[in-house]
């Protein structure tokens, strides 16, 4: 296999980038990318550490993040499977970026920046629900932000090709494989119960 080992080879291969993809660059939310974040509700959250890269799913009722300021977001860190493989790496190595998803739109926005992670009862008490709020908030300083190109989703039909999840392995299936004599099939009929008591 031919590899590429040197940025001027990479170059000679693509074309220059438009006008477009150069302007979209933005250090601070503009207000038009202030209201599309504020319409997500998911986000994949990039970190990375010493054992390499982590890209967690995101997700809320409402917002998936708050925007503190137009440098600053705030993402709750929701319960999960607590092995806080993201948290972890935040507080090793502050490098994040995020996508921002809206089902129906083809656009996506990303932010580069820097993170820290607290447990300040005043930033966690913003989040409060039904009596529940997170362990600690991930504070994010944008670094910049900016729309992805709509042709990935495009391409893939993401929001268009409807529901293709019939046939596919379980989490308990999955499980299964990796260890000898777990109770897939337990973990499946238990999971919907335990997740609506978990979800905050």
């Amino acid at each position: 296999m031919q590899t590429i080992s040197d940025i001027e080879t990479l170059e000679s291969l693509y074309g220059t980038p438009s006008e477009a993809a150069l302007i979209k660059v933005s250090d601070r939310l503009t207000p038009a990318y202030r209201r599309w974040i504020k319409a997500s509700r998911f986000a994949v959250l990039t970190t990375v550490g010493p054992e390499g890269t982590d890209g967690s799913p995101r997700g809320d009722a409402g917002p998936v993040v708050s925007v503190l300021d137009d440098q600053t977001l705030l993402m709750p860190d929701w319960r999960g499977n607590n092995r806080m493989d993201s948290l972890r790496n935040i507080v090793r190595d502050g490098r994040v970026s995020l996508m921002f998803m809206v089902p129906g739109s083809t656009s996506v926005i990303r932010v580069n920046g820097t993170a820290i992670l607290t447990a300040d009862p005043e930033l966690c008490g913003r989040f409060q629900r039904d009596g529940a709020g997170p362990k600690t908030v991930i504070v994010v300083a944008i670094g910049e932000v900016y729309s992805q190109c709509a042709r990935a989703l495009m391409r893939s039909g993401l929001w268009t090709s409807g529901d293709e999840s019939a046939g596919l392995p379980t989490t308990g299936e999955m499980l299964t494989e990796l260890k000898a004599g777990f109770d897939g099939a337990g973990y499946d009929a238990d999971w919907p119960g335990r997740a609506k008591s978990s979800m905050w």
